[in-house]
């Protein structure tokens, strides 16, 4: 697929990766929009990088996804690469019953069904494109698991799985289905993990943009490539290793 001279949507695009992804998608010559909850931070966006759209979004909220869908549609002729990358990342105990069940499911809704809506919403626009992408941003905890987010955790499983599958369904249309999996990446999101060793943004980026650029449908930058192959090789020593606090300080 072509690199260049695309439309790119990218959620979750105001800060950490989203962002670290537009900034790239648009040195590389293509028109980016990043959409967010965070209005503040997308403005702050739009402040350093003038060239991006924004565009205030929800992806828990279908009616805002199909206002959405319409904007592209009128404002930009549709879009040609559709970037799933908003996520939140929470941490707790199992045991604590006083942790609410409804960020539980909230984190379930952002982190797995969001990109699910976003797919479903999306999909015919995506299907009009001479050539399209879904890029699905995953993690390398799709591999192993780390118990303290096990909700998060989860969902990147099931976002690799499904991704997958629909990377199969999809096989031989105008559209092509990437998962970017990152390790652990220097972002605000995680600035609680500070015994784990992290990727910065821009080493991330462009470890994507080479796998990208080469069509790859599964890019695997640092730590995820070595997750992936531990899980294989030794995956009981490899939980262990990662897992030896199990629940939150």
């Amino acid at each position: 697929m072509k690199a260049s001279d695309k439309s790119v949507l990218i959620t979750g695009g105001g800060s950490g990766i989203g962002l670290a992804l537009a900034r790239e998608f648009l040195k590389n010559g293509n028109k980016v929009i990043i959409t967010g909850r965070n209005l503040r931070k997308l403005e702050a966006a739009k402040k350093a990088h003038p060239a991006l759209h924004i565009a205030q979004n929800d992806i828990t909220n279908v009616e805002q996804i199909e206002s959405l869908v319409e904007r592209t549609k009128t404002e930009f002729g549709g879009i040609d690469v559709l970037v799933n990358n908003a996520g939140v990342f929470h941490t707790y105990d199992v045991k604590d019953e006083s942790y609410p069940f409804e960020k539980k499911l909230q984190e379930i809704d952002i982190d797995f069904a969001g990109p699910v809506r976003m797919v479903h919403y999306f999909l015919p626009q995506l299907k009009e494109r001479r050539e399209a992408a879904i890029i699905n941003v995953s993690s390398g905890l799709a591999f192993i698991p780390l118990t303290m987010a096990p909700i998060y955790s989860a969902t990147k499983a099931g976002i690799h799985a499904w991704t997958q599958a629909i990377r199969l369904q999809l096989e031989g249309t105008n559209i092509q289905v990437i998962e970017l999996m990152p390790p652990v990446v220097d972002t605000e999101m995680v600035s609680d993990l500070i015994d784990f060793p992290k990727m910065a943004p821009e080493k991330l980026v462009e470890a994507f943009w080479k796998g990208y650029v080469k069509n790859q449908t599964e890019i695997t930058p640092g730590q995820s490539a070595q997750l992936k192959l531990m899980r294989r090789l030794a995956p009981g020593f490899t939980f262990s290793q990662i897992n030896k606090q199990a629940v939150p300080a």
